[in-house]
């Protein structure tokens, strides 16, 4: 009976650790949070997931079906780069920002779902250490646009 109830929990765990399928990102759920305050005056806020190791930049917002109005991802860099996005296997339209190493808005794209090779590429006008994603246009309704500023907020600060 012991020997059938190891062997039991052995494929039970082996189950678990064999399934590598992840579960789409949830944005939003790290807390974080992305301040725009415009030339204008203005300011838009959005709550993001940090994407901040390679694995996690690779993947994205892959998969994710739903974004609410005010939220995205944070694409964090330790020094600045100039590598382009692309939106392989990402279900929904984006609106991405990029932001150079002083806070200000070099670029602004407008991202359209790929689910076949080869997807468009989208990159920045100059080198950024942080891209924010958020639904197809929030920049555009916002009035977050090049020039603007942009700081990322650690957990808990709003």
């Amino acid at each position: 009976m012991r020997t059938t109830i190891v062997a039991v929990t052995c494929l039970g765990l082996m189950a678990v650790a064999c399934d590598t399928r992840e579960a789409p990102a949830q944005p939003g759920e790290a807390g974080h949070g992305v301040s725009f305050t415009t030339s204008s005056g203005g300011s838009a806020r959005l709550d993001v997931r940090i994407a901040d190791s390679d694995a996690e930049r690779a993947r994205g917002l892959m998969g994710v079906e739903h974004l609410g109005e005010h939220e995205g991802m944070a694409f964090v860099f330790d020094e600045p780069t100039t590598g382009s996005f692309w939106m392989k296997d990402t279900l929904i339209p984006l609106s991405i920002a990029f932001v150079d190493g002083s806070g200000t808005i070099v670029t602004v794209r407008e991202m359209e779902p790929c689910t076949s090779d080869p997807c468009p590429t989208y990159g920045a006008d100059a080198p950024y250490v942080l891209a924010v994603e958020a639904n197809a246009g929030f920049f555009e309704r916002t009035g977050v646009g090049v020039g603007d500023r942009a700081e990322l907020e650690e957990a808990g600060r709003a």
